[in-house]
């Protein structure tokens, strides 16, 4: 199949999904900044393919900006000074977060063209899909619109940004609460295709499944958990060492993700929540079956609809002219 009908494939699964409701909408910046998109993507053409393994934490700092706030730049805000506010950052699930210095690369080039125009929520969707297509991933039309919020607080993201020891209960419900369904969760899990994750994300699936200091998740392959422990993870206390999320093909966007998970052989429990629904399983399975082009045209549409998730338009928030701090 081929890349015209992809696209064609992605409209056809958005025709069901309206920007009117959130006041985004395709080239946004057409008259108020005509090169804004083709900065951004100019920009991440040049890196990306020098750097690409910061595909996946680019495209995870969306999702994570989406989850606290909807999508408003809040997980770019800096910690600062007044009443001791621990921003997005300084959360847990967080401090793994890389690429903050890109998407500032790419503000202070979009800031020289026309200053005070373009988001930097609006930057993180563009980058996040950018990314992801320079590495031979889904593309997929990023409306925009979007305005920057002015908090940002590390108690929310503790609470809305889904752990991956999540089961499947808490991803529903979690997920449900942005307006996303259980399609969207599968979909959206499909991003672990790339990206590596540190041992402590995992490492209770290894040694401390009981939560008493010992015992193995039983729902995870046993010969899978033999070779996490002697290659990866080898002590229980291990912080620092990584494993790829999607073993084998961790930097091909492509459905092997899918096909490790029906093997018992996702990385987190929340990978392996996704098989204990009937509803989620049926999702995986069809995937697996279908074509890649199905799956790239179907998270991109997630992509696009996890992109309105409670932004703000019009007069709300501001425009920020660093994106680390509020005006």
């Amino acid at each position: 199949m081929g890349y015209h009908n992809i696209i064609m494939i992605i409209l056809g699964i958005m025709g069901v999904i309206s920007f009117a409701e959130a006041q985004l909408e395709l080239g946004y910046y057409a008259k108020s900044c005509p090169r804004a998109e083709e900065i951004v993507q100019n920009f991440v053409h040049k890196h990306i393919p020098n750097a690409p393994s910061l595909a996946a934490p680019l495209l995870r700092m969306q999702f994570h900006d989406c989850f606290v706030r909807g999508c408003d730049a809040s997980v770019l805000l800096d910690v600062t000074k007044v009443g001791n506010n621990d921003t997005e950052k300084t959360a847990n699930p967080n401090l793994s977060l890389r690429g903050f210095g890109f998407i500032d690369g790419v503000k202070s080039l979009l800031e020289a063209e026309c200053p005070g125009v373009v988001s930097c929520a609006d930057i993180i969707a563009l980058v996040a899909r950018d990314a992801v297509w320079t590495i031979g991933g889904p593309w997929w039309p990023v409306p925009t619109g979007r305005r920057d919020g002015l908090i940002s607080n590390e108690t929310e993201a503790l609470q809305n940004i889904p752990p991956p020891f999540s089961n499947f209960s808490f991803l529903q419900t979690i997920f449900a609460s942005k307006g996303l369904d259980l399609k969207d969760l599968v979909l959206l899990s499909g991003a672990h295709t790339i990206g590596i994750a540190h041992c402590p994300s995992f490492s209770n699936r290894l040694y401390n499944f009981t939560g008493l200091g010992y015992g193995q998740d039983p729902s995870l392959d046993s010969e899978y958990a033999d070779v996490l422990k002697a290659r990866k993870c080898k002590t229980p206390t291990d912080n620092t060492s990584i494993a790829e999320m999607d073993p084998g093909s961790f930097r091909t966007f492509d459905l092997s993700y899918y096909k490790l998970v029906l093997k018992r052989r996702g990385l987190f429990e929340s990978d392996a929540a996704l098989t204990t629904s009937p509803t989620t399983l049926s999702y995986i399975k069809q995937l697996v079956d279908g074509p890649l082009e199905t799956f790239f045209a179907e998270f991109g549409a997630a992509m696009v609809k996890m992109g309105q998730v409670e932004v703000l338009t019009g007069s709300a928030g501001e425009i920020r002219k660093q994106c680390s701090a509020v005006n």
